[in-house]
């Protein structure tokens, strides 16, 4: 007994009265290639003005004299890497280094920590005051750094916290908490409430909640907050200036106004240094990136 195969046509496209095939009409999603053309070259453009300011700093700092910024074509054939032997070598730049990282860390620690502490009592907890709280804390950051200096450097030096890390960090803190606690806070309202609710049912307290169930899920929402007390307290210069006294406590930003006299500014030196200042941000942006930008879209929508 013989079987015979028979071979099914393929669908064709749907046809018109005349018998032409109908195109198949293009997605919501899908773009023609005039559209991928002037897409990607609007991309690359972005992409080149935004490296044009760094790419510009790093071929200024190549320049052997001070004032090669003015006549940029003389150093493509001068370029030396002396600049960054003198930065290194003859500079505070260590000090300001472990300076920096002393203060910025310690900052994106506490400031992280007491933020996440606050949006989420706030976004879970409903106790007396606690819309006033976020408003309160909203309202510090109508108030500029000149108005707060005079107060701030009066209760921190009757609590003899000047020239020193903690008084710094505790600075930082006090500006870069409120908006971290808004962040966190509208991360935590699009975890389900239900994720408590079964905390509870295990047996664990509202700390054990939020330590071994929230936190880990709010990993997004935290490296965002870091990242911003992170950069806070790295590029500040007006608090740092003013409540570190002591040369070798000189954060960075601070350390590059010594390159700047009354009547001179060392511009090579400048733009070596700010190079070298830059790893050390790249570097955590690059540990953080990961959940940067989930944490940046989850936390403005409430689910």
């Amino acid at each position: 007994m013989s079987t015979t195969t028979l071979d099914t046509p393929a669908p064709s496209a749907p046809a018109d009265a005349a018998g032409t095939p109908r195109r198949r009409g293009r997605g919501r999603d899908e773009r023609g290639p005039l559209g991928s053309v002037l897409l990607h070259g609007g991309l690359v453009v972005a992409g080149l003005i935004a490296l044009a300011p760094v790419a510009w700093l790093v071929f200024l700092s190549l320049g052997p004299d001070k004032n090669d910024y003015l006549h940029p074509g003389n150093i493509a054939g001068r370029m030396t890497f002396s600049n960054y032997t003198f930065v290194l070598e003859h500079t505070g730049f260590f000090d300001w280094l472990r300076s920096t990282l002393i203060v910025s860390l310690g900052t994106t620690v506490i400031g992280v920590l007491v933020a996440a502490s606050t949006g989420y009592a706030v976004s879970r907890m409903r106790f007396p005051g606690h819309r006033q709280l976020m408003w309160l804390l909203l309202l510090t950051q109508a108030f500029p750094i000149a108005v707060l200096i005079v107060p701030m450097y009066e209760i921190f030096s009757r609590l003899g916290l000047i020239d020193s890390y903690l008084g710094l960090i505790l600075i930082y803190c006090s500006t870069a908490v409120p908006y971290s606690a808004w962040l966190l806070k509208g991360y935590f309202d699009t975890i389900p409430f239900e994720i408590d609710e079964a905390g509870r049912v295990d047996g664990l307290s509202p700390f054990g909640t939020f330590v071994r169930l929230i936190l880990p899920l709010a990993r997004p929402g935290l490296a965002v907050a870091a990242f911003y007390n992170f950069i806070t307290a790295f590029g500040e210069v007006a608090f740092a200036s003013t409540f570190m006294l002591d040369d070798s406590k000189y954060t960075f930003a601070v350390g590059l106004q010594s390159f700047v006299s009354e009547h001179d500014a060392q511009w090579n030196y400048m733009a070596a240094t700010a190079v070298l200042i830059a790893i050390p941000v790249s570097v955590f942006f690059y540990l953080v990136q990961k959940n940067l930008v989930t944490g940046l879209t989850a936390g403005g929508t409430k689910g």
